[in-house]
């Protein structure tokens, strides 16, 4: 690391994923020189995809982006162009399928309703009408029994490794539920997948930086980043950041199983779940169909899916999830507080804010650090 004390830049900034990325292209717009190092061989962070048998595959999970932030949107437009794929999974509980999310396809498919007066008269029947406390009573609360035990229970605890009674409530408010047959995922006007893939936009975002992948921040860097910039970004974990001060934060991890097959439509569709307790996975992938629509997919005659596993964080592995429960965000905001004290630094993304990010939110966090930098 001795080499990077000859050159002095504005920024270095710690992770090439989607933060690192924009706040990269936004500092090198305005004129400002950046370095920005990855720990991994590649950048792009979980967004990072790979060819096999002419397949763009998803390598850290499925990548859909959705927002409804028109300027989110238009920014990135300008790095890609978009297809119009929507999300719409489908759900496998020992070998029955429902449509997701909870919708008029997945209450006929279970109950047998065809209007909304009978959908909702079952859920009613089965609702929890106390004040949630845990992800269970939520659950019951918006969606009732059935839904719950069947399409809910048995993939949240495989998700992230403990009863949904010791899961805060807020886990599950992020899932849709529609009285109409409307099997897109998302409710954001903007959605859809890169038709160069995602590697391209991050190329383009990272132009005129300089890039080192490969590179731990924390093996030299971390004590005397100031020979080399004059302020950090750092995207990393922040408990790591500060040498677990507090104690460790608490992350889910995931592992992949990913298998090119002879055959040209394994599935059927983009992403299973998998729902039941006993299927080890949470989910499986088909990579073709995020591009291929119709009869398309049949024009390559192999597919490649993956199998997700969830699994705990440990030290070395990929911290995928904060578990923001209250004694998690407890810790973190005392971190945060020493974050809010650190001179030249930036702390941002999900792992430096301790929070779920998706795609757009980690572009639009970046966005703002970006004018907060600017109005210092």
């Amino acid at each position: 690391m001795d080499f990077l004390t000859n050159k002095t830049y504005d920024f270095l900034i710690v992770g090439a994923g989607l933060f690192g990325a924009t706040f990269a292209r936004l500092a090198t717009d305005a004129g400002r020189k950046c370095l920005i190092i990855d720990r991994r061989p590649h950048t792009g962070g979980n967004t990072h995809c790979i060819d096999i048998s002419g397949i763009c595959v998803h390598m850290y999970g499925p990548h859909v982006f959705h927002t409804k932030s028109e300027d989110v949107w238009r920014f990135v437009n300008k790095y890609a162009t978009f297809n119009h794929f929507t999300l719409s999974p489908i759900a496998n509980y020992h070998g029955q399928l429902y449509n997701l999310p909870f919708n008029m396809n997945t209450f006929r498919q279970m109950w047998g309703t065809t209007t909304p007066q009978q959908a909702m008269a079952i859920i009613d029947s089965q609702r929890y009408h106390g004040t949630p406390r845990n992800l269970e009573e939520q659950a019951l609360a918006l969606v009732g029994n059935d839904i719950y035990e069947q399409l809910i229970k048995g993939y949240t605890e495989k998700q992230w490794g403990r009863s949904c009674r010791d899961l805060p409530p807020d886990i599950i408010k992020r899932l849709p539920l529609r009285y109409t047959f409307d099997n897109n995922y998302f409710d954001d006007p903007y959605q859809g997948i890169p038709v160069d893939g995602y590697n391209s936009i991050i190329g383009k975002l990272l132009q005129g930086c300089d890039v080192m992948t490969g590179c731990d921040f924390f093996d030299g860097l971390v004590n005397d980043w100031r020979h080399t910039a004059h302020t950090l970004v750092y995207t990393g974990m922040i408990d790591q950041f500060y040498q677990y001060r507090y104690g460790h934060l608490q992350y889910r991890s995931l592992r992949f199983e990913t298998e090119t097959l002879q055959t040209p439509n394994y599935q059927g569709v983009a992403q299973m779940n998998f729902t039941d307790a006993n299927t080890p996975y949470t989910r499986i992938i088909e990579h073709k169909h995020f591009t291929s629509f119709g009869q398309q997919a049949y024009d390559n005659h192999n597919t490649v899916i993956t199998r997700e596993y969830s699994q705990p964080y440990t030290p070395g592995a990929e911290p995928y999830y904060p578990v923001n429960d209250q004694t998690n965000n407890s810790l973190y905001a005392k971190y945060k507080i020493l974050a809010d004290q650190e001179p030249d630094t930036i702390f941002g993304g999900r792992l430096a804010e301790y929070r779920y990010y998706n795609m757009d939110q980690a572009i639009a966090s970046a966005m703002r650090k970006w004018g907060e930098y600017l109005s210092c």
